[in-house]
């Protein structure tokens, strides 16, 4: 008897997150026909909507592969899957049309040019043959240019050059590459190079094919040229040329802070730092970050002006075809291989995007302008980060790459607003279960930070569609991210201590729903304490409800506020004031001070003039850089502690005591390390053995009271947040002695430890409260 014929069925497949601007609605179709299924795929204001018929089989195969296998940037974060009745009118699967009803997609990151793209750049036969803005739906800009939702081309900037025929075609095709993809362009459409020289710089003016290459040759002359990438204007110079980057250093105002590089490629990489497999990856991967690399033993190719100091290098692969044909393709006249790209700013302003803007507050600065006439609709600076020993990424700098990719929030919240901090400051918004970040901003400091940040908050409310309900941030009152949040909220912002945010940021990362408290160890410069001082040593009980200070490093004076953060020096002799111990003369941090400014100090601090306690940790390892001969003066944020661990590092296999901290009920005390530490030093212990004897006395004192905190409470779950853990060799040794404790330790990924994580933290404590009350 034959077997009944298999009955055919149809269901409907709701899509949610990063699948519109990605290739989806040609993937679905690819898919569907290739199993042979009829139907159709449409954009919706809510993701993809799908309606599928054919053999049950292959209908059950297609729905598994839309979540197994799908496009490069696509990201799925739901599929929603309903029975309809079979109607056997469709005979193939087709494209529908964009429906524009009210909702919300997921706009995909920017992301680097893809293989495809980089061989039709190079191929003197593809129509796009050293075409500077070839992309397609596999690569390239779409949180930069995008202005509007739904995403598509008549919302983003590229709607001011109209395609040609053949783009057009290509654009209309499904089976094609670049079907939908909104950045489409070639050289007959645009968008269009120009070189403009600087006033008086004897440079000549050119446009297209002829402005890259005298940019390439300025280059290779020692100039430095703006460059306009994907989220604003760089600096670029050659890295190997000494008098170039430190004219870049001094009419940047740059101090001594290192500067990232950006290498022709991987072989240009291996010259300068040492690079893992995993770090290869991350370097080549769709986000192109900057990766902080160790430097290689010997290396003579950078100029020593590039990262004075710093035991890593900051560095880049090319994630434009702008930037690979800044480098030239085989057979162009030779140029630098590694340049430095710092952000096209002055030091402390936002990344500079509009063109007229970028003559003016560039000037003085560039010897000529490689701009293009697409507008950057957001501003967006480069990724920054580090990766682990064990290949897992933590992210200092969340911008290019990431944003605006949602976070998924382990509680629903209301729609919210929260503000960040004054430095390093990111704005996130979120509702029900997801979060979205801004990109890096920077330090709240002048007029034109605050302007970026209102137009930043502006951008994401429009490409996310959350209307804030709900605005919160950090408690200091002196901030200008707080006073900017009352004026949003009217005067009733959820104020969330600092310390707290950063705790809140880490559990949420890692999916706690904050019904049980964590240990929680906040280590950074600063933050406003509940008592009013600067906090920045804590341990902490932590919820989302609340917190309380189970421990704190014993305070110390603050002598002059920021004046003291930048002379290390003075921090290293308040340090010893509060201990009771003698000002030495043969001690480094007494040598490296004034006559006339020790006794200003020993004033200050007799009298508490211009003093403030703090517990900071940051702050005691710019002191103990300073007392070990490291860094007395620093001429950027953190300069003194990056010194010091790179003096640790390199001392880290060859000695492995550890200064020990006076532990008492409620605090730990840093005398006993600084008595231990100056004895040392007497004993003639270069700067890295105390360095790195330093670096595990802090980890082994948190081990021992987060162990103290666990016989009181009964908790077993340890948070490192806050600024003080991008140090990764404390990081790396708080983590392997609680784990080896049997702690469970939550560590930073994606969302920075620094301050640029901390709006996440105070979102869902804010939710949280507001939901309580």
């Amino acid at each position: 008897m034959t077997a009944p014929a298999t009955q055919a069925v149809r269901r409907r497949v709701t899509v949610r997150g990063t699948v519109q601007g990605v290739g989806f609605r040609p993937f679905v179709h690819r898919l569907a026909t290739d199993l042979a299924l009829a139907g159709f795929v449409s954009n919706t204001a809510n993701g993809v909507l799908i309606e599928v018929e054919g053999p049950p089989d292959g209908v059950a195969l297609f729905c598994d592969r839309l979540v197994t296998s799908p496009p490069p940037l696509a990201a799925v974060t739901g599929v929603g899957v309903e029975d309809l009745p079979v109607t056997g009118a469709d005979d193939s699967f087709t494209i529908r049309s964009t429906d524009r009803t009210p909702g919300r997609t997921l706009l995909p990151p920017d992301t680097g040019t893809c293989a495809d793209c980089l061989r039709e750049l190079a191929d003197p036969a593809d129509r796009r043959h050293r075409h500077p803005f070839v992309t397609c739906t596999h690569c390239g800009p779409r949180f930069t240019i995008a202005t509007g939702m739904p995403y598509d081309r008549a919302v983003t900037t590229m709607t001011d050059f109209p395609m040609c025929p053949a783009c057009a075609r290509e654009y209309g095709d499904p089976g094609d590459r670049r079907f939908h993809a909104q950045p489409v362009a070639c050289p007959d459409c645009g968008p269009r190079l120009r070189l403009v020289p600087a006033p008086g710089s004897g440079v000549r003016p050119a446009r297209d094919a002829d402005a890259l290459a005298a940019a390439r040759a300025l280059l290779a002359a020692g100039r430095i040229v703006a460059v306009k990438g994907l989220g604003g204007y760089h600096l670029a110079c050659d890295a190997t040329d000494a008098r170039a980057v430190a004219t870049l250093r001094t009419r940047k105002a740059r101090g001594g802070k290192p500067f990232a590089v950006m290498c022709a490629d991987l072989d240009a990489v291996r010259r300068i730092a040492v690079v893992s497999a995993a770090e290869t990856a991350t370097l080549a991967g769709p986000r192109r970050p900057i990766v902080l690399l160790r430097r290689r033993a010997g290396q003579e190719v950078l100029a020593p002006g590039v990262c004075p100091g710093s035991p890593h290098l900051g560095v880049m692969l090319p994630y434009t075809p702008l930037h690979t044909l800044l480098f030239g393709l085989p057979g162009d006249p030779p140029g630098p291989r590694v340049l430095v790209m710092t952000s096209g700013n002055r030091s402390g302003e936002p990344i500079v995007t509009d063109d007229d803007e970028a003559l003016i507050r560039l000037a003085g600065m560039a010897d000529a302008w490689l701009a293009h006439d697409r507008v950057i609709a957001s501003p967006c600076d480069d990724s920054l980060l580090r990766v682990r020993p064990d290949g897992t990424e933590q992210v200092l700098r969340r911008s290019r790459g990431y944003v605006p990719r949602p976070l998924r929030l382990p509680v629903a919240v209301r729609p919210a607003l929260a503000v960040g901090g004054d430095l390093k400051n990111a704005l996130c918004v979120g509702e029900g279960d997801q979060a979205w970040f801004g990109p890096h901003i920077g330090d709240m400091g002048d007029l034109t930070t605050l302007e970026a940040a209102r137009r930043t908050e502006s951008r994401i409310r429009c490409l996310t569609g959350v209307s804030p309900e709900l605005v919160a941030a950090d408690r200091h009152p002196g901030y200008h991210s707080a006073r900017w949040a009352a004026r949003l909220a009217g005067d009733r912002p959820v104020f969330v201590q600092h310390h707290h945010a950063h705790i809140a940021s880490a559990m949420a990362e890692h999916g706690l729903d904050g019904t049980a408290p964590v240990i929680g160890v906040a280590f950074d410069g600063t933050g406003y304490g509940d008592d009013g001082t600067v906090w920045g040593g804590e341990i902490l009980l932590a919820d989302y409800a609340g917190h309380r200070r189970f421990a704190h490093l014993v305070p110390a004076p603050l002598p002059g506020g920021d004046a003291g953060v930048v002379n290390p020096c003075r921090l290293a002799l308040a340090r010893l004031w509060a201990a009771g111990l003698p000002w030495d003369a043969d001690l480094p941090s007494v040598t490296a001070c004034a006559p006339e400014e020790l006794g200003m100090l020993e004033r200050q601090l007799t009298r508490g003039l211009a003093c403030v306690a703090t517990s900071s940790m940051g702050r005691l390892f710019d002191a103990v850089s300073s007392l070990a001969g490291v860094c007395h003066r620093a001429g950027y944020e953190a300069q003194a502690a990056l010194e010091l661990e790179a003096a640790a590092a390199s001392a880290w296999g060859a000695d492995s005591s550890a200064y020990a901290f006076g532990i008492t009920a409620g605090a730990w005390n840093p005398a006993p390390v600084l008595r231990a530490l100056v004895a040392d030093l007497r004993r003639g212990a270069p700067p890295a053995v105390l360095a790195a004897r330093f670096h595990r006395g802090v980890a082994r004192a948190v081990a021992e009271i987060c162990r103290r905190a666990r016989r009181d409470t009964g908790l077993a779950v340890v948070a490192l947040s806050g600024g003080v853990f991008a140090n990764a060799l404390l990081e790396e040794e708080c983590a392997r002695l609680l784990a080896r404790d049997g702690f469970a330790v939550l560590r930073h990924g994606e969302v920075p430890p620094n301050d640029g994580g901390l709006a996440l933290g105070q979102l869902v404590v804010a939710a949280h409260r507001r939901q309580e009350e």
